[in-house]
């Protein structure tokens, strides 16, 4: 089964990534595996604080990701996974890609801020002659009529 990889993040554009990628899961019959990164610089704590920080983290990942999980689950009839990363963003979307075979396309949302589409869709479209899989970017802006028309 070919896995739609999407990145779980706090941006607005998420919601579009998030939206492309089930709705394309549910018409091909593929999966989507939802990758939240912890990034290594929230834990520069003393040892039992920053397990504590981890642990909050990890909650607050899982109460967002379920958000997403139970409109894909209701609307798309797709049931997503979560991976948890730590490390940095473009370095572990990458090891993900790599770690896990089934997934084929790499889905991000690009922003609409006038300073770009923001670090992920830079970075990783700077690194995409590299990828073994193909990258999707969805415009933070579409709507999802549009959404629905083009999936």
């Amino acid at each position: 089964m070919r896995k739609f990889l999407v990145v779980l993040d706090d941006s607005r554009e998420c919601l579009n990534a998030m939206r492309f990628a089930a709705m394309r899961a549910a018409k091909t019959g593929g999966g989507v595996e939802v990758l939240a990164i912890i990034p290594p610089d929230e834990f520069n704590h003393w040892i039992g604080v920053a397990d504590i920080m981890r642990a909050e983290a990890r909650e607050r990942i899982e109460v967002h990701f379920e958000v997403y999980a139970k409109w894909m689950r209701d609307k798309q009839n797709v049931d997503p996974e979560l991976v948890i990363r730590e490390g940095v963003p473009v370095t572990e979307i990458m090891a993900q890609i790599e770690d896990d075979p089934e997934v084929g396309v790499l889905v991000l949302g690009a922003g609409t801020d006038k300073k770009g589409p923001g670090p992920l869709v830079t970075q990783l479209t700077k690194a995409a002659g590299d990828m073994s899989i193909p990258i999707t970017i969805v415009p933070g802006d579409m709507s999802k009529e549009r959404l629905e028309a083009i999936t």
